[in-house]
């Protein structure tokens, strides 16, 4: 049986091991610079800026959604899926659609208006995922970003 549950201090490791096949997935491990420690500071210091939930079957973590909030001046607040990730071997066993759900029910909770995220245009497993939750998948807008 696979339980969700709010992630803790305790969870880092794991989770950091979940991003990180996460990004040999996505064919970029050599582009993740972060560390257990510094989202132990970024997740659990003075002023957190991320909240993760996890999916664990039989006391392992085997998925993770990890969010924030974040504003628009268009829609006021909205939740930001940065990733939902579950471990290639335990795909297809339905833990991404509860971390999914759970990620939602708490967007409503917190009074967010909507959840935002992104995917891959070649990622079709994922793809055809959101689209079964009538998810408005928008070409029009390119993704920014900036290195510092």
């Amino acid at each position: 049986m696979i339980k969700i549950r709010k992630g803790t201090k305790d969870d880092l490791p794991r989770l950091f091991e979940l991003i990180v096949e996460l990004a040999v997935y996505e064919n970029g491990e050599k582009e993740v610079t972060n560390t257990a420690q510094r989202m132990e500071q970024d997740g659990f210091g003075e002023d957190p800026i991320f909240e993760f939930i996890v999916a664990e079957e039989e006391s392992s973590i085997i998925g993770a959604s990890i969010y924030y909030y974040r504003y628009s001046t268009w829609k006021g607040k909205r939740m930001y899926l940065e990733d939902l990730i579950v471990t290639e071997s335990k795909r297809g066993v339905g833990a991404g659609k509860l971390l999914f759900e759970e990620t939602i029910k708490i967007g409503k909770e917190t009074n967010c208006t909507g959840m935002m995220w992104q995917v891959l245009d070649w990622n079709e497993p994922a793809i055809n995922f959101y689209k079964k939750y009538d998810a408005h998948l928008d070409e029009e807008w390119i993704n920014c970003n900036l290195h510092f």
